[in-house]
């Protein structure tokens, strides 16, 4: 169930509903709205009609069921894109496309600050790169890890830019937390609910990847996981699923992008390098995505692709990215943003 405040309702009267709500064994979640608050009510539905009388407080406007099984995540609760700030210059779901561009790993101090360099000068807004690298092959590059999360400190420090990089085990998100400034959650892990449930108490915005196999709605389930620990900056990224096609490396789901905006307030990101596989198609669906509303992009860019450790093939060079960015901006000024 929501409560809907009234508008202008003083912080006594939401303070009063809140305690209601904690009365009835409910978990509140508070989401602030320009106009007025609205209150999700998660907990047992078959006591919706105990939370019904909730309408007789002071200052509650109305009282309605959330229908989908995803409650804080729902449209339903919030109908305007939720806007996820990882810095004073950088929100996520708001009027300007925002670009995460870097390599896919992390290689050494000289790689990963010529990276930073490159994609900011190009018009990035955060630098990608990963530290804990979990592969289909035990025997391949697993990552520098805490060495490698110094590192992307090092590039933040140098370029201004804020960080994401992936956590791959609950122990270790406090440790990537005091590092980086977005925590991705791999589509490997997009259904370790251990996970979800510690990142959503960390504090950090996360970038969640949908599952190689998910549906929409176990996607949204995977969010609400999430927020449902008090963690409401979750941003949604498309990254590719698996199908029976060959052709690339997986089937990139543009269609994601109408749908998970009809039926949820959090801003969503295409990551057209793995949901192709080949960096020849990268800048098409980068157009694409974005004149489908994408509220951002993430995307792999290496300073030498040929001898990169993961994931070259799928790599823009800088001068490629650099293009794109250049073209890209028509496109977000034909989708009524910026970037």
């Amino acid at each position: 169930m929501i409560v809907v405040m009234k508008a202008g309702a003083a912080k006594k009267d939401r303070d009063e509903v809140l305690k209601r709500i904690k009365e009835l064994g409910y978990k509140p979640h508070v989401i602030h709205g320009a106009i007025r608050d609205v209150i999700g009510a998660i907990g047992d539905e078959r006591g919706k009609l105990v939370l019904q009388s909730l309408e007789s407080m002071h200052g509650v406007e109305s009282v309605v069921p959330i229908l989908q099984p995803y409650k804080l995540a729902s449209s339903e609760i919030q109908k305007e894109t939720s806007q996820v700030k990882i810095s004073d210059q950088v929100v996520v779901g708001g009027p300007q496309v925002i670009v995460m561009a870097g390599p896919c790993s992390v290689e050494s101090e000289e790689q990963i600050l010529e990276s930073a360099r490159q994609v900011k000068a190009s018009g990035a807004h955060v630098l990608r790169g990963g530290a804990f690298k979990p592969r289909t092959s035990p025997y391949s590059f697993q990552g520098l890890e805490e060495e490698g999360l110094k590192l992307l400190a090092k590039a933040r420090t140098e370029t201004g830019l804020p960080v994401v990089t992936e956590v791959i085990n609950p122990e270790t998100v406090e440790l990537v937390a005091s590092y980086a400034d977005i925590l991705q959650i791999g589509a490997r892990n997009a259904q370790n609910f251990a996970l979800l449930k510690k990142v959503g108490q960390c504090g950090r915005p996360v970038l969640l990847k949908r599952g190689m196999a998910m549906t929409i709605q176990e996607f949204l389930m995977s969010a609400e996981y999430i927020m449902s620990e008090g963690n409401h900056g979750v941003i949604l990224c498309e990254r590719g699923i698996r199908t029976f096609e060959t052709a690339t490396r997986n089937t990139l789901d543009l269609s994601a992008i109408p749908v998970l905006k009809s039926k949820t307030h959090l801003p969503v990101v295409i990551d057209p390098s793995h949901g192709t596989g080949n960096y020849h198609y990268v800048a098409p669906m980068c157009y694409a995505a974005v004149a489908a509303g994408a509220d951002g992009l993430i995307v792999e860019v290496h300073p030498d692709p040929e001898h990169a450790t993961s994931d070259g093939a799928q790599s823009l060079k800088p001068k490629k990215f650099d293009a794109m960015m250049a073209k890209l901006r028509l496109f977000a000024e034909a989708a009524d943003r910026t970037l």
